[in-house]
């Protein structure tokens, strides 16, 4: 599945050396990588975190700020808004730069959001917020894309898809706190001013935390380990710098059929979630009144039954390679999940939700992880960062459209119409991934690999001596 660009007069050369490099190459664990991931993992849970604060607690920040919901959800949408043109610029520097400069960048421009929301605890200071949230949306940019680069630099081919899950485990577990914590943090009193104390204590703590893990980046964070850790990076690894066309890469991947079905099913899905996350306490507090904490709960509760479920396809897709067959199983249930949570809705039952909020997560957060790992099979060996950031591309475009589509049907038929809204589009991703043909492109480049290993290397220079005399 490699394209390459070979010297004129030597065709055959360049891949040839570049294949006897890789199975020669010494493959070899890093104990740094566990660091490395867990490190990614924090400042990610921390940008996530930014990216829920006031969604969770939109009444709050409506009357704290005088403003309508429709702009605090612009809070979180501006996270999906600023992704979409500033992917390709932040992936070129990814595959330029490498992981060391984009973490840097992440992680600083995380903790600059994080001060700049402290100058914004007036009343009429909405703009000041705006602006540090702009800046967090900015970080963002540098933080989704990252889990299955990680992953495929730093970790064997037994571990990549349990790696790449707990890397994307930090962001999902910083929405979960996200949907926690401020509740907790910020009551919904009547006096502005201990409000204002209120959220001055959530945004410092975040502000500390955001800095402390910068702080901890510029110290342990590496480029990559000193051995490949897999015969697919060594392989990746032993390719000329030169040979490497960052357009001629993403034209490889709008060429690739089954990578474009991928990217609009993860797109749908993706969507759907961040729809629902930014709009959950709003449809909690419409049947609940007075529920934030609860709503905030709930919301822990999906993203927590997620986590565990990525997990649980990571080490299955590690071990059974199965990436279709999960992929379209966990499709099918995150469509059955949102059925259940539409209907149960309503019933008055705060129990109830909390049972079918876990499933839908379950499932549907379960999902993302699984997106990019058989991404980066279907398109190796491509940069595992431009596959990710389209595949992201397409869950903010879409993001964006749900959240303002359904927050459109809520305000005018109710929060059922829509939740069927999103499940007809989950609907749509279930059918869609059935088509796609698993073409795991990254696996048979470890076996091609692991077998040539045994193999004597190749000289381009010499025919290969007599060995009849051994």
């Amino acid at each position: 599945g490699m394209v390459q660009q070979e010297p004129a007069g030597a065709p055959g050369l360049a891949a040839a050396v570049g294949e006897a490099g890789a199975a020669t190459a010494e493959v070899r664990l890093s104990r740094r990588r566990w660091v490395v991931v867990l490190l990614f993992s924090s400042y990610s849970l921390c940008n996530a975190f930014q990216w829920i604060q006031y969604g969770s607690i939109n009444n709050v920040f409506v009357r704290f700020y005088g403003v309508s919901a429709f702009a605090i959800d612009w809070l979180s949408m501006s996270y999906m808004l600023a992704y979409i043109p500033l992917l390709f610029p932040v992936a070129w520097l990814l595959d330029k730069r490498g992981l060391r400069v984009i973490a840097l960048a992440g992680s600083a421009l995380n903790a600059l959001g994080a001060w700049v929301k402290l100058g914004s605890l007036k009343p009429h200071l909405f703009p000041i917020t705006v602006l540090g949230q702009v800046i967090c949306s900015l970080a963002q940019v540098f933080i989704l894309g990252m889990p299955s680069r990680i992953a495929s630099v730093w970790f064997g081919s037994r571990e990549v898809s349990t790696a790449c899950s707990v890397a994307v485990f930090g962001n999902q577990l910083g929405i979960a706190v996200g949907f926690l914590v401020p509740p907790v943090l910020v009551p919904n009193v009547e006096d502005l001013e201990k409000l204002a104390y209120h959220i001055s204590i959530m945004f410092f703590m975040t502000a500390g935390v955001a800095t402390t893990l910068f702080i901890l980046v510029i110290i342990v964070f590496k480029e990559k380990p000193p051995h490949p850790p897999s015969r697919a990076q060594a392989l990746i690894q032993s390719r000329p710098t030169e040979e490497y066309s960052y357009m001629q890469s993403i034209l490889r991947l709008l060429r690739n059929a089954n990578f474009l079905l991928l990217m609009v099913t993860y797109g749908l899905n993706a969507g759907c979630f961040y729809a629902l996350s930014t709009l959950l306490n709003r449809m909690v507090i419409h049947h609940y009144p007075g529920e934030e904490v609860n709503a905030g709960r709930i919301g822990l509760t999906i993203i927590l039954s997620g986590m565990v479920g990525a997990l649980i396809s990571g080490i299955w897709l590690d071990r059974t390679k199965t990436y279709k067959q999960t992929t379209l199983v966990v499709y099918i249930m995150s469509l059955v999940g949102m059925v259940a949570y539409t209907f149960t809705l309503s019933l008055g039952h705060l129990w109830v939700v909390f049972v079918t909020a876990g499933m839908l997560g379950f499932f549907m957060t379960g999902y993302l992880p699984l997106g990019f790992e058989f991404a980066a099979e279907l398109t190796y060996p491509e940069s595992e960062g431009t596959s990710s950031g389209l595949l992201n591309v397409s869950a903010q475009i879409f993001g964006i459209a749900f959240t303002i589509g359904q927050g459109q049907i809520m305000d005018r038929f109710g929060t059922k119409a829509g939740n069927i809204f999103l499940c007809s589009f989950l609907f749509l991703g279930t059918v869609m991934t059935a088509f796609i043909k698993a073409d795991l492109r990254r696996q048979q480049a470890n076996l091609d690999n692991e077998q040539a290993v045994s193999k004597p290397p190749f000289n381009p220079c010499c025919a290969p001596a007599n060995s009849s005399g051994q």
